[in-house]
């Protein structure tokens, strides 16, 4: 029987090489060097920046229409009523939108109604959707302008071979762009 505080080569070895990983920022059990581990707690305590408008009592046909033409996923819809303990929503606010949220291209879109009493549209906070094509920026702003308020007709501009600005049917306030390429400097 070997004494307590005699290992063998082996697990001599393993111990060297663990003190040696750790000194290199490694972790023995996992191989995942310290700059890993800080990425993870970043991730961990990653933030988001979402969008969430307020709508008049039209949130789900402003959403519906913009699953339809926009490309959309709508991934969460809930009315008033639908809320756990619905039964003190006043009824004429049962089918007003608690919580909406879409997918819509890289981001997450959100949106519920206020009573009528409380909403006003959108003045200085636009949704800025970039195209990638002019075709896709005329087809998004002639869908978008019906029944719409017009602030900047579809254009070219230093920036961006199409550029407009509008405050759709629903409220909701747009610049939609099909950007220029970067110039290239010589």
């Amino acid at each position: 029987m070997q004494h307590p505080s005699v290992v063998s080569q082996g697990e001599w070895l393993a111990a060297r090489t663990a003190l040696l990983l750790e000194g290199k920022g490694i972790h023995p059990s996992t191989g995942a060097s310290s700059k890993d581990r800080e990425e993870t707690e970043k991730e961990a305590n990653l933030m988001k920046l979402h969008t969430y408008l307020n709508y008049g009592g039209n949130c789900e046909q402003a959403f519906r229409f913009y699953e339809k033409h926009l490309g959309g996923k709508i991934t969460m819809l809930m009315t008033q009523g639908q809320q756990p303990d619905a039964k003190d929503v006043p009824s004429d606010q049962k089918d007003a939108i608690l919580y909406a949220r879409m997918s819509l291209g890289e981001t997450d879109l959100m949106g519920s109604d206020v009573p009528s009493e409380r909403f006003k549209p959108m003045r200085s906070v636009y949704l800025s959707l970039s195209v990638n094509t002019i075709a896709e920026a005329e087809r998004i702003v002639a869908l978008l302008s019906d029944g719409a308020e017009i602030f900047m007709p579809m254009q070219e501009t230093f920036c961006a071979i199409r550029f407009a600005m509008l405050r759709d049917k629903f409220g909701t306030s747009w610049m939609i762009i099909n950007e220029r390429p970067p110039q290239q400097n010589t």
